[in-house]
């Protein structure tokens, strides 16, 4: 492939539509090879808390190797990434050689996790508690709050009182904090079919391939970007409805809500349009709760959380430029008086 084929927006879309077809396809893999993972035994629990797809026994290889094969795969991303920034720099219509090379190590750690899965079973989450793969994603989702401010707001297209400062720093080095949640929750989990997990790896090798086309103008496309955003209900919804857990109606409402009061402004949807989808979503909350009101609070939990920590890392993001300032004016003042 030469740099005039790599320049055409064609090889964009071919990209695109191939990443997604390898998405539904290795899922279908992982279904179609789940019995083979019957022969391991796993932990029994009937404890909320405990990550129930883990080794009864675990090895030191398996350890090793989930362990190794992250470590490897988050610095090869984080280095293109950094390649990208310093060298590639310009947004293509088409894509750089180096979105090819991020493609192609995304799909060999794909299959090296799913080799490792069935020769070792255990991912990271035989180390590390659950949350911190959940709140990986959840981090990734309020930054996106953070750096979508500017262009459709925080409440209903009302803009968040962030600086340009902030919000330029958050979309410049985004990239190495979305690899990381990305990343690091994939290789948590072993490649098992269950309905949460099948949904879940799609929606990680959607993130994946959209992690690969930094630099390409589908990689800021509004409708594309809107997927990997929504994808999250529907995972979170199909997990708990998996785990028989009431939950459900908190992961839909909930994330329903995040699109209603902020992401479904950044499409240039009619006013009656957002009316209708607003009045539906109200309309379908207070069917579901008709006989559980005392339950209903449960559809603010998850957009309280994700503005919290929107605003907590505009916070921290403020703070460190503002640290930077200072130290930076400190050194010229220095620099000055001597």
């Amino acid at each position: 492939m030469n740099q005039e084929t790599l320049s055409d927006p064609r090889a964009v879309k071919f990209a695109l539509w191939g990443g997604i077809i390898f998405a539904l396809v290795f899922t279908t893999i992982i279904w179609l090879a789940n019995p083979l993972l019957e022969r391991f035994e796993l932990i029994t629990t009937n404890e909320g808390v405990i990550y129930d797809w883990q080794l009864l026994e675990p090895t030191f290889a398996g350890q090793i190797t989930y362990w190794v094969f992250y470590a490897a795969h988050q610095i090869i991303l984080w280095g293109l990434i950094y390649y990208a920034q310093t060298r590639v720099k310009k947004y293509a219509a088409g894509v750089h050689p180096v979105n090819i090379w991020a493609l192609g190590v995304n799909a060999f750690f794909i299959l090296l996790h799913f080799i490792q899965t069935h020769i070792w079973y255990d991912g990271i989450a035989q180390d590390m508690a659950s949350w911190t793969s959940q709140g990986a994603v959840i981090l990734m989702l309020c930054a996106i709050l953070v750096m979508e401010n500017k262009r459709r707001g925080m409440f209903f297209g009302t803009k968040a009182p962030f600086s340009e400062r902030i919000i330029s720093f958050a979309r410049k080095y985004h990239g190495y904090l979305f690899s990381w949640a990305i990343v690091y929750t994939f290789w948590f989990h072993p490649m098992v079919s269950t309905p949460g997990h099948l949904v879940g790896f799609f929606y990680m090798f959607l993130l994946m391939l959209q992690s690969s086309i930094f630099l390409t103008r589908l990689h800021v496309n509004k409708w594309w970007t809107i997927v990997q955003e929504v994808t999250v209900l529907f995972h979170g919804t199909l997990v708990a409805i998996y785990q028989a857990n009431s939950l459900w109606r908190m992961f839909a409402f909930g994330f329903a809500a995040m699109f209603v009061v902020t992401q479904m402004h950044g499409l240039n949807l009619s006013r009656l349009t957002r009316w209708l989808i607003g009045l539906g979503y109200v309309a379908a909350m207070l069917f579901v709760y008709n006989s559980d009101w005392a339950r209903l609070n449960e559809v603010i939990r998850i957009p309280i959380i994700e503005y919290l920590v929107a605003f907590v890392i505009a916070g921290l993001i403020g703070l460190g430029l503002w640290i930077s300032d200072r130290f930076k004016q400190s050194k010229t003042e220095s620099q000055t008086n001597s």
